[in-house]
């Protein structure tokens, strides 16, 4: 994850050129001066060291020494330091302050092209050598660190340094000049070897672990496999480029949490395509043919993610429900180009509309997501989270549709957050979503990784905007009927009175309903007096909003619309004028511990 902080409107602009230049990137802006960011934060100097402890890159669009004295209380370990760069907020400098070989120096090089600026970069090894040693391609692994400067600093002094190249390619080290003896040397290998600082062993994404295993098989049998299988080879961990399986498997535990366990993404592939590595496979099997539609799931997966010009290293090795199999490609995997990804929907609350209440696990999964689907006017309140996102919009009212679309494209493997305000488990499309799924039972929607990501709820919004009037039992119905007939709202009514809950009310009034709200304040009267003050808060969290005050006895249809969020207290709440504002709150019967 990136973090791209402003503390002031003018570096506002500069921040939306870095974000075009970093897709996913997060926005990150403090609180009347950048209000329209994923994450607004009060404090500048608290919010940056959490990103820091963190491990979130970080790149201010503000003073280098804004970062510097915020950071500086934590350094402790350069080689567990996240990139830290500081960029001018007009765009005309970008400074790699931390991190430089892990990921600052080439974050910098990518942001001073794409701002037309200057990389301020001071690394000897970057400025001398053209690369950092310890800073390789995507999917390299550097296996020991350690090794790194000694190295580079024997190259930068003249002396002869050794390149031995084991497994993949070595082109990215092609500019430099190496010796055919010397005391120091690079060694590009898929082995695990123990050696010292005088050489530097780097790890190419050449392996392509291969794995197949019963439903239900036990997500530590498979990891113990791999681990295992691993070792007995001596393979480096740091060369495996996937984790790759039929995709049968693409929601089996035990699969997806090795992945994660590896740190490396998983890929799928069809029968069919497992089907065209059959003639490579070192142990076919008809038993797995009838059951999958491919001779071998294991081997066959590792050839297919490693390649056409890959070899077996490792044939299939079973465990009573499992079996791992082990490809090694001549040149580096892209994982990306290769099988099929499993499909990611998050359903995201956002809150009622300010960012000030989206929270950061919303911004994320909104950030990691390709498309966006949900009703136009949510997708507006994002604001730049939305940028260069596909949006895929649809009218109010057409629910099951965006639930679908949602599916769909997550089922085709894509990273997909449908958008609710509000919080999504609160009549909005979490329920809808699983019921979808449930009801229509479509493979790919079964096989899709899906998550709730929770919001502030609009009654949440609404009593903090009130004082506290639901600090203790209440309920909340929707008033509408479209889904939920009058009957059974109507004995929720009359069960809400009789237990003198404070009730929240969605959807109270819409152009077509506009006696149901009437007839709530008439059962509720029933429990409670006339006098219990009744929360209106209109288009909460947005310019418009409005939040007002008045009793049970004076509320009207004309009081709410579909934008008002209505609260009736219970008997037992009370109205207090505090600063010149009237607030509400409801006991919860800490008067007997008063005394």
């Amino acid at each position: 994850m990136i973090a791209v902080l402003v503390v002031t409107p003018a570096a506002l602009p500069a921040a939306r050129r870095v974000m075009a230049a970093l897709p996913g990137a997060q926005l990150h802006g403090l609180a009347g001066r950048a209000d329209e960011a994923d994450v607004v934060f009060t404090d500048t100097k608290a919010h940056i060291r959490a990103l820091f402890e963190a491990n979130t890159a970080i790149i201010g669009v503000c003073a280098s020494g804004i970062l510097i004295r915020a950071v500086a209380p934590l350094l402790t370990d350069k080689r567990a330091e996240p990139p830290v760069l500081a960029v001018a907020p007009d765009g005309s400098s970008v400074v790699p302050l931390l991190g430089g070989h892990h990921g600052a120096n080439e974050l910098s090089r990518r942001l001073a092209e794409a701002l037309n600026s200057h990389a301020a970069i001071t690394t000897a090894g970057d400025l001398k050598l053209g690369v950092a040693l310890d800073e390789p391609p995507p999917g390299w692994h550097v296996a020991n660190p350690e090794a790194a400067k000694p190295v580079a600093a024997a190259m930068l002094a003249g002396e002869p340094v050794r390149l031995e190249v084991e497994a993949g390619q070595a082109q990215w080290l092609s500019h430099l000049t190496f010796a055919d003896e010397g005391n120091s040397s690079v060694r590009i290998t898929d082995h695990q070897i123990m050696t010292d600082e005088s050489e530097l062993l780097l790890n190419p994404p050449v392996l392509a672990v291969g794995v197949g295993c019963d439903r239900g098989c036990p997500p530590e049998e498979l990891a113990a496999l791999v681990r295992d299988t691993l070792e007995a080879e001596a393979l480096a961990p740091g060369a495996i480029a996937c984790v790759a399986s039929i995709d049968l498997k693409m929601d089996e535990p035990a699969v997806n949490d090795l992945a994660r366990l590896l740190g490396v993404p998983v890929r799928f592939f069809t029968p069919a395509e497992l089907n065209a590595e059959a003639a490579r496979l070192r142990n076919p099997s008809d038993i797995v043919l009838k059951e999958t539609g491919c001779p071998g799931v294991s081997e066959g997966a590792a050839l297919a993610a490693a390649g056409p010009d890959s070899e077996l290293v490792v044939p299939k090795i079973k465990t009573k429900r499992a079996t791992v199999a082990i490809a090694r490609s001549p040149g580096a995997i892209d994982p990306a180009t290769v099988g099929h990804a499993r499909g990611t929907l998050w359903v995201v609350g956002i809150g009622p509309g300010t960012p000030f209440w989206r929270t950061p696990e919303a911004s994320a999964a909104i950030a990691s997501a390709s498309d966006l689907v949900g009703y136009g006017m949510y997708l507006d309140l994002l604001g730049d989270a939305a940028s260069g996102k596909t949006r895929h919009e649809s009218n109010l009212g057409a629910e099951a549709d965006r639930a679908r679309m949602a599916l769909d494209l997550a089922g085709r493997g894509k990273k997909v957050a449908l958008v609710c305000s509000g919080d999504a488990g609160i009549y909005a499309l979490a329920t809808l979503v699983f019921e979808l799924i449930d009801r229509e039972r479509k493979v790919e929607w079964m096989r899709t990784d899906v998550m709730v990501v929770p919001g502030v709820s609009a009654l949440q919004a609404a009593a903090a905007r009130a004082g506290a009037p639901v600090n203790h039992d209440f309920c909340t119905i929707s008033l509408s009927d479209l889904l939920t007939p009058w009957e059974t709202i109507e004995k929720r009514l009359k069960a809400a009175a009789e237990a003198d809950f404070v009730v929240c009310f969605y959807n109270p009034v819409s152009q077509r309903r506009r006696d149901q709200l009437a007839r709530a304040r008439d059962i509720l009267l029933t429990g409670r007096p006339p006098e219990t003050p009744v929360i209106l808060a209109r288009q909460l969290g947005r310019p418009e909003e409005n939040v007002r005050i008045i009793t049970l006895g004076e509320l009207t249809p004309d009081h709410a619309d579909m934008l008002t969020l209505v609260m009736v207290g219970s008997s037992e709440s009370r109205r207090l004028t505090l600063g010149g504002r009237e607030r509400v709150y409801t006991p919860r019967g800490y008067a007997k511990k008063l005394v």
